[in-house]
């Protein structure tokens, strides 16, 4: 089971009122969403977007019993304006977008998010990806090293990118790189010895980088963020929790530039992290990051 991060300092911040329409641009299972539903009552609108069926569907389980009105789409949170115009929606007076891998996703995919697991290395949002998606299998096989070596240092800000990157090439030459634990292997042997009993895994970074290059994840973070403040309404408000720092610096610089165009106000100064209390009962909810942003 997800358990939605920073729920608390979420609702606080979007003050929801009854007869509400609100984004929940990365649904999940549900979490937030369940409790956005309880504030905007049976007039009020929720519209969950997510990439992933298998969590809409978890989600679909979830909201069953609450009243407001429910539209679920499968889709990326960089359309929302589509999902928007095909539901006849102009405005809306909340969006969500919480950039957080579910657990589910980390655990149960099969898709070789986790490198605590031996899967296939797909790392790909997309239950069943054509032949045409990219994959972390095809970037570790065939991209050059400079290439490979750039993405784990600009996405991963790992500082052995290099020496990762050339080790990748160098046993790809001997075996073709299939599963998660075959790169896990590459790392632990490109990395020095001290670097392996950090509190942070070794591997950590360079599956991060690998993921978001994969997903387009920061493209499509920044077309979120535009989409979203356009369809909000006069006082509404947008709410991102972040789980790294390019992630972090990119809401930060987006929200920064949006009040210096005068489009509306930066509510959080600092972004707002998990309490003592929260990372003790979800250790996943230590590195979120809560920014909110208010239009004018």
């Amino acid at each position: 089971m997800h358990i939605p991060v920073l729920l608390k300092e979420v609702i606080e911040n979007f003050t929801l009122k009854e007869g509400d329409t609100v984004i929940d641009a990365t649904i999940n299972t549900g979490g937030h969403a369940k409790e956005f539903c309880k504030l905007i009552g049976e007039k009020g609108t929720l519209i969950g977007i997510d990439l992933d069926q298998d969590a809409l569907d978890e989600a679909s389980k979830i909201l069953e019993n609450e009243k407001c009105k429910k539209v679920l789409e499968q889709n990326n949170f960089r359309n929302l304006d589509e999902v928007l115009k095909k539901e006849n929606i102009e405005k809306v007076d909340a969006v969500l977008l919480d950039l957080g891998f579910s657990s589910d996703q980390m655990d149960e995919s099969g898709r070789g998010f986790s490198f605590q697991r031996n899967e296939p290395l797909l790392m790909t949002l997309k239950k069943n990806p054509t032949e045409e998606d990219l994959t972390a299998k095809e970037i570790v096989n065939n991209w050059e090293e400079e290439n490979i070596a750039d993405v784990i240092y600009g996405y991963g800000e790992e500082k052995f990118s290099r020496q990762i990157a050339r080790k990748i090439v160098e046993m790809r030459k001997e075996k073709p790189f299939e599963t998660t634990q075959d790169l896990v292997g590459a790392i632990e042997k490109a990395v020095p010895n001290w670097y392996k009993h950090k509190e942070i895994h070794f591997a950590t970074k360079t599956f991060q980088a690998l993921r978001i290059t994969v997903n387009d994840e920061i493209k499509a973070l920044k077309e979120g963020l535009v989409k979203g403040i356009e369809a909000l309404n006069e006082d509404g408000r947008m709410a991102v929790i972040s789980f790294h720092s390019i992630e972090d610096r990119a809401v930060k610089q987006f929200f920064n530039s949006k009040k210096q165009d005068g489009v509306g106000k930066v509510i959080t100064k600092k972004p707002i992290t998990p309490s003592a209390e929260e990372v003790k009962d979800n250790p996943r909810s230590r590195s979120a990051k809560l920014r909110v942003f208010q239009k004018n």
